[in-house]
């Protein structure tokens, strides 16, 4: 197994845009998940939150822009 995902600060990551879509509904992304295959994987904050355990437990790298949604 490999080591639980880190959170990683913007400075690692370009900044999602309007053009980064959440995979599950299409809306506006915020969080972007690295897998160990490379693969990359995009969420909305309501996804990101609905899936949070599950994407820790699998993902290498986790860049959360969540402060940024609308409330």
């Amino acid at each position: 197994m490999h080591k639980r995902a880190k959170d990683m600060t913007t400075e690692m990551f370009e900044t999602l845009t309007k053009a980064h879509r959440c995979d599950r509904c299409g809306a506006q992304a915020y969080v972007r998940v690295v897998l160990p295959t490379g693969g990359e994987l995009y969420f909305c904050a309501h996804h990101n939150q609905a899936h949070s355990k599950k994407l820790r437990e699998i993902a290498l790298r986790i860049h959360d822009e969540t402060d940024r949604a609308a409330v």
